[in-house]
């Protein structure tokens, strides 16, 4: 067994205590993945500073100097211990609240130390709370180098797992595995990619002898996490399109021709051209598609979809369009209805709604083969839905649909459809290689002729008589409004009554129009009973929480107000906008904050009124937000967790390694070359210490 691979808990100062606190918290099991938690931040040992050049907006400081006093304050749970500190420049008090029986014992008044912690200044004084504290004789001993610090967890306090005690754990890892380490990287890849050995990137991870030597050791480290992520999304896809045979579209015939001719409703634009030649030449060769498709809101992705689904039609199969709500699948259905009349083509709607008679109808239909399109919500995974020859699956939004829904549509037929999925949520190029990685991308980044862009305007609550002024002339020109305010889970009852007295006030400020509220607290029926008021123009104000961010059709709306903007995403505001800008009117997004807002919220709203493009929005809300925190993104969705690449910050490093390892598949498809020996044997290891995500699609 390797020493990478021995379980931590028979690591001398670990023991099973520490090692279920270890697993617990940092899920670390074996000694490579204790030596895989590398540092979040090093502070310099080498340099000493004096109590004069103390600054309040330091960060860690290291002292040299004397205890002259040691003391405690206060009783019970206020009770403190402190010290004076000198160094001959000043005064500087050190202060403990937990763990204070182990200084009390340990501390020595008139005794020199060399102090570490965060400066605080409180009138005029500065201290330290917490410090390492080290004797000045034992510090004299240990080499002055950057110090690494490590993530901690109270847990982990409670087990005894101190900064000091996880590194002295760290160097007795790296000592155990001192010329033992097994290399995890072929030597061609280190050659080529210039990379240190493994066992010298992981000690100068923890240990760097200066501060210059530390990016290559993170890059080594990174590379390989980020190379065999790459590796086993691209082998997924490659095993797909050898062993996983696809239905052959051979044929365009009438149904797409007809349509093409005769009922597209706008020329298409070079975008969607070129998607839908990628498309066709996906469902030519015999091997099943999968492919995602983005495009900003309107960017015609639906036309590309049914002109799939015509294709499908025209060689003899049936193809399904899911869709996440009800809503949006019914406006699917009559839009398509719409285009496609007189073609002789039979789209049917399947949902929760659809029962009794009708539904029987609808289930025989797709059974016999007499319905061409089933357009449906996940209903259409249900058991009971039989195909005749189902021959390609479009999924919107597929991020709202879990693997299992996805999967149970590819098992309506002997061999599992083509793949169309679509998103209207722009995805960072980053985020497209991890997540999406395993499906060919297609883009629709032009929208069609005649689209006005959406005015997208910022204003505070001391703003609103103006935001009304400017809402009412766009009402009293027959155009509607959204109203949306934010609900969050853990804020949900504060959220609706605001959402209430919103809805409430709307009713005074604008009495001469009818005001309609939707939420998801709501039933079913009320809520289609909202919308379809909202629809057919009855009501001209649409009061609602998010339930509205996908799949809301209603052309003649003009206005979109979002109240407590700063409260949502980067991409759902984008979301939200894409409400509007439907038809050929000018439309508008107005953004409410409050009158102060922090930089960050400031910056999000001067982003949001200063570009229209859905994919420079996703890139700045993964810039600031995270990529753990977009939705549909967090790292449940990868093969392997990343312990040191950032999928942010590491895009350009994740594009060589992504290149690499098709590189790799295309010489060795097989699996069996020597030199690749090591590559396969530590990516099986990978495989089988995580869960398997990889079925993305």
């Amino acid at each position: 067994m390797s020493p990478l691979e021995q379980s931590v808990k028979f690591l001398k100062g670990v023991g099973p205590r520490r090692a279920a606190a270890l697993e617990a918290e940092l899920g670390v099991q074996t000694v490579g993945d204790l030596l895989m938690c590398l540092p979040f931040r090093f502070v310099d040992r080498r340099r000493v500073h004096k109590i004069c050049e103390l600054q309040a907006d330091m960060p860690f400081v290291q002292l040299c100097g004397r205890l002259v006093e040691v003391y405690t304050e206060g009783e019970g749970r206020k009770r403190r211990l402190k010290a004076n500190f000198t160094d001959g420049t000043g005064y500087l008090e050190l202060v403990w609240f937990h763990g204070m029986a182990h200084f009390e014992k340990t501390l020595r008044v008139d005794t020199d130390y060399v102090v570490l912690g965060r400066p605080q200044e409180w009138n005029g004084r500065f201290s330290l709370a917490h410090p390492e504290m080290e004797d000045a004789l034992s510090a004299a001993r240990r080499p002055r180098t950057l110090q690494p610090f490590y993530r901690s967890t109270d847990k982990l306090g409670r087990a005894g797992i101190t900064n000091r005690v996880f590194s002295s754990m760290v160097e007795t890892a790296l000592a155990l595995a001192a010329g033992k380490m097994e290399e995890t990287l072929p030597v061609y890849i280190l050659t080529c990619e210039k990379l240190l050995p493994l066992e010298e990137a992981l000690r100068t991870a923890h240990f760097p002898p200066s501060a210059e030597a530390l990016p290559e050791a993170m890059r080594r480290i990174k590379f390989e996490e980020l190379f065999y992520l790459q590796l086993d999304i691209l082998r997924y896809g490659h095993r797909r399109k050898r062993q996983t045979g696809g239905y052959r579209f051979a044929r365009v015939g009438d149904f797409f021709n007809c349509f093409y001719r005769e009922k597209l409703p706008f020329s298409l634009t070079g975008a969607q051209k070129r998607v839908l030649r990628e498309i066709r030449e996906d469902m030519r060769h015999g091997r099943q598609m999968n492919r995602l498709v983005q495009g900003d809101v309107g960017s015609g992705k639906t036309i590309v979809a049914l002109m799939a689904c015509l294709l499908a039609a025209d060689n003899g199969f049936q193809a399904a369009l899911m869709a996440p709500t009800e809503i949006l699948a019914e406006q699917h259905y009559a839009s398509l209805c719409e285009m496609t009349r007189g073609l002789g083509l039979n789209v049917a709607l399947l949902t929760g709604s659809v029962k009794g008679k009708a539904r029987r109808a609808v289930l025989q239909g797709a059974a016999d083969g007499s319905v061409h399109l089933l357009v449906g919500t996940h209903a259409l995974v249900e058991p009971t839905v039989c195909f005749l020859n189902l021959g390609l699956a479009v999924v919107d939004e597929q991020h709202r649909f879990g693997v299992r829904q996805r999967a149970a549509l590819w098992e309506k037929n002997v061999l599992p459809p083509h793949v169309l999925v679509m998103t209207a949520t722009p995805i960072p190029r980053t985020l497209a290689m991890t997540v999406y990685g395993d499906l060919d991308v297609s883009v629709i980044d032009e929208l069609p002729p005649g689209r006005k862009p959406i005015r997208t305007l910022h204003y505070s609550k001391r703003d609103m008589a103006r935001l009304y002024a400017g809402m009412r002339a766009e009402l009293a020109a027959g155009r509607q409004a959204y109203v949306v305010f934010p609900l969050i889970e853990e804020s949900e009852k504060i959220d609706l009554r605001n959402l209430e007295d919103g809805y409430a006030a709307l009713c005074d400020v604008f009495p001469e129009f009818r005001v309609g509220r939707v939420h998801g607290r709501m039933k079913p029926q009320e809520k289609d009973e909202a919308m379809q008021a909202f629809l057919s123009r009855e009501t001209q104000i649409l009061v609602s929480t998010t339930v509205i961010e996908v799949g809301v059709n209603v052309p003649n709306a003009s206005v979109m107000v979002v109240e407590e903007a700063d409260r949502f995403g980067l991409s759902q505001l984008h979301q939200l906008r894409g409400r509007v800008g439907r038809g050929a009117d000018q439309s508008y997004c107005l953004l409410v904050t409050k009158d102060e807002l922090g930089e960050t919220a400031r910056r999000r709203m001067a982003i949001m009124t200063e570009t229209n493009d859905g994919f420079e929005i996703a890139e700045e809300d993964m810039r600031l937000r995270g990529p753990g925190d977009i939705e549909g993104t967090q790292q449940s969705g990868l093969p392997f967790a990343l312990r040191a690449a950032d999928l942010l910050r590491d895009g350009a490093l994740m594009q060589q390694a992504r290149t690499l390892a098709a590189e790799v598949l295309e010489a060795d498809p097989d699996e069996s070359l020597p030199e690749n020996a090591v590559l396969w044997r530590t990516l099986g290891r990978m495989k089988r210490q995580t869960k398997n995500f990889s079925a993305i699609s």
